[in-house]
């Protein structure tokens, strides 16, 4: 199965269910701030911005212009028809496995940054090819998103098998299901339904910090 386009569906039809003007987790950003960015990393230079200083004021200001351009419901919907389609066509994220490894937990992330930014929302259910991957792309990328953590990180399933993503000597076990676990990683602790195991200190330390790029 095609993980990355049933998981770009999935984000595309949340970000319709949920409107424009939708509460995301991703701070200051509604729906069509989400929306934006997602059209704007597949078919723009400008995204570099997310990591390059020089082309940060570009990048924010176009994706600020983007989003005010679909507060209209219509202009909204074909934004997010833009991203349902896919990359450019000169893009790198047409390769297939380019395009798993750069987006299948990016898309996750973002449909629950939706669906999550409400109370009333619970866990998906993840079919077990799709949860096999998100742990295998999870393990290759933890570390790096851990690496400003000041203790060691392991990643511990529900079926027991964990993961040492960063080594440390006063070390920490995360908890949780494989999605709950991309959402730790990446910067989403108040939504991830985990648990820690470790000593107090190192558990507080791992608490207060914020995970991802």
């Amino acid at each position: 199965m095609d993980y990355t386009e049933t998981s770009r569906d999935a984000l595309a039809e949340t970000l319709l269910a949920a409107g424009p003007h939708a509460a995301t987790l991703c701070e200051g950003w509604e729906a069509r701030h989400l929306a934006a960015h997602l059209v704007l990393r597949e078919h723009s230079g400008w995204a570099a911005g997310v990591v390059l200083k020089p082309f940060t004021k570009g990048m924010e200001h176009r994706l600020s212009r983007m989003a005010a351009e679909a507060e209209d419901p219509a202009a909204y919907a074909r934004l997010i028809v833009r991203f349902r389609l896919g990359p450019g066509r000169l893009s790198p994220l047409r390769v297939p496995a380019v395009d798993a490894a750069a987006n299948v937990l990016e898309y996750f992330v973002h449909t629950e940054d939706v669906r999550r930014a409400r109370v009333d929302w619970s866990p998906r259910y993840l079919s077990a090819g799709y949860d096999q991957l998100m742990w295998r792309l999870l393990v290759q990328r933890a570390g790096m998103l851990y690496r400003g953590a000041g203790v060691g990180v392991i990643l511990v399933r529900p079926d027991g098998r964990r993961a040492v993503v960063k080594r440390g000597g006063d070390a920490v076990a995360v908890h949780g299901g494989v999605g709950e676990l991309v959402m730790h990683a990446h910067g989403r602790p108040e939504a991830a339904l985990v648990t820690f195991e470790g000593s107090p200190d190192a558990v507080r330390r791992l608490e207060t910090f914020r995970a991802g790029l």
